[in-house]
């Protein structure tokens, strides 16, 4: 099991090849195709860059083919998934279906992956808008979630070797509808739906359902349900009941006897933390009530005693896992690094996997949105390029040999605001430029603002 989830270090593999055909008589008649910078500068030569990278790539393509792979013409490398685990992801964000940070590109990246190795792989997300790429599965369930019976639907699409399975609720579709990017969690930033704790239960729950019930054969070399030899990876405290469940639900009936959970932690942040009488909206025996049970001095939801999602998540959890191997020494340095939950993680042990990135995804050589594409072996040559078109596209003045610094993030001290805020002025002073692509709300990051607008 500890192999198979280390794999999401996960820049996936590639097995086929585009092969560039008719290279030299085409190379004559190819233009650079870039943006143009404003009406600062204008390219119009021929594209030796563009020449070097499809060299580049029939390159490659050779040396594939000596390999004994095949090109993407051509039948693909057939997986042979003897030893392959059934894996199954759930969580509230899963690209590009959704997304607000790191959590949905992970659920996005790391599951195609694990396919790509052998293993079968779903992910359980939230049915947030009308997917036109995922249909209805016409299996219904009902759950318990609360003091209510709730009907749950099932839809689902096949991409890239997973089976990609939403869960359908008016808890999640009729909050968010066409709306996904900001209001999955609350109806703005910073305040949180009043059910989420049930949305998130019913979430939980269907999970657990989903191998079991879910006859699924669009993959050519698995079919039918998964069964209920599996291992699930829940992410981050929305998911944290699933570990709970499948104890108390499940497995004193003989079901799921060989199922383990894993627990990963993207932002120990966010922990889930309600007050202590809402233990009553879990449907969970009173014998779980210790893994939840959690003090704090805060206010927020109520002062003193409270439950805590994630602490019961790492707890009742057979492996606790995070983004990277530094993140998981931070979380048991202290208690403001772990936030108060330093000592649980160090009661049961966490393992930090180093962060990966989808290559097909992140793919210079066909990202849609720039002007260049390059490989390794023509990076040197389009970066300057790249860069003069971003400072036209911002107003800079376009001149390759000044120094740009970026950063992209949310305005929180955990992404390094704080240090940003107090080296702009620094820096300003010398020969540089600064971009900053952010979410920002202005009455807590003025200092911020007034540096980025100045």
């Amino acid at each position: 099991m500890a192999t198979a989830v280390a794999a999401s270090s996960f820049v996936s593999r590639s097995y086929g090849h585009e092969v560039a055909s008719g290279l030299n008589s085409k190379a004559s008649q190819m233009k650079f195709r870039c943006m143009k910078h404003s009406g600062l500068r204008s390219l119009n030569i021929i594209d030796d860059l563009q020449v070097k990278t499809m060299a580049s790539k029939l390159a490659t393509s050779r040396q594939a083919g000596r390999n004994g792979f095949r090109s993407q013409n051509g039948p693909s490398l057939m997986i042979v998934c003897g030893v392959g685990l059934n894996i199954l992801f759930v969580g509230t964000e899963v690209a590009p279906w959704s997304k607000t940070g790191g959590l949905g590109d992970v659920l996005g990246g790391l599951p195609p992956a694990l396919a790509a190795n052998g293993h079968r792989v779903m992910t359980i997300a939230p049915r947030y808008d009308q997917y036109k790429d995922a249909w209805d599965t016409d299996v219904v369930i009902e759950l318990k979630v609360g003091d209510k019976i709730e009907k749950v639907r099932f839809f689902h699409c096949h991409k890239r070797g997973v089976d990609r399975v939403f869960v359908d609720h008016p808890w999640f579709l009729a909050k968010v509808w066409g709306k996904t990017q900001s209001k999955i969690y609350g109806p703005r930033t910073g305040e949180d739906y009043q059910d989420n704790q049930l949305r998130f239960s019913l979430l939980c729950q269907a999970a657990l359902e989903a191998p079991r019930i879910l006859n699924l054969n669009s993959n050519k070399y698995f079919s039918g349900p998964y069964g209920e030899d599996v291992v699930f990876v829940a992410n981050d405290w929305h998911t944290s009941l699933i570990p709970c469940y499948l104890k108390t639900m499940y497995k004193p009936k003989g079901m799921y006897k060989s199922a383990k959970v894993v627990f990963c932690i993207h932002n120990i942040a966010y922990q889930g933390r309600f007050a202590f009488e809402d233990f009553g909206l879990l449907n969970l025996p009173a014998q779980f009530k210790s893994s939840f049970d959690f003090i704090d001095g805060y206010n927020k939801p109520v002062r003193g005693r409270k439950i805590n999602w994630m602490k019961a998540g790492i707890l009742e959890s057979d492996m606790v896992l995070t983004v990277s191997p530094h993140y998981a020494q931070e979380l048991v340095s202290g208690e403001d690094k772990g936030v108060e939950l330093d000592n649980i993680i160090r009661k049961t042990g966490i393992k930090g996997i180093v962060n990966g990135m989808d290559v097909q995804e992140w793919n210079p050589l066909t990202d849609k949105y720039i002007g260049v594409k390059y490989d390794a072996s023509t990076v040197m040559d389009a970066k300057p390029l790249l860069k003069e078109a971003l400072q036209a596209e911002v107003g800079l003045p376009v001149d390759r040999n000044i120094p740009v610094i970026g950063f992209i993030g949310r305005l929180e001290e955990q992404k390094g605001s704080d240090i940003l805020a107090a080296a702009i002025p620094h820096f300003i002073k010398e020969n540089v430029q600064i971009i900053v692509l952010v979410s920002i709300t202005i009455r807590n990051y003025s200092t911020l603002y007034t540096f980025i607008m100045t």
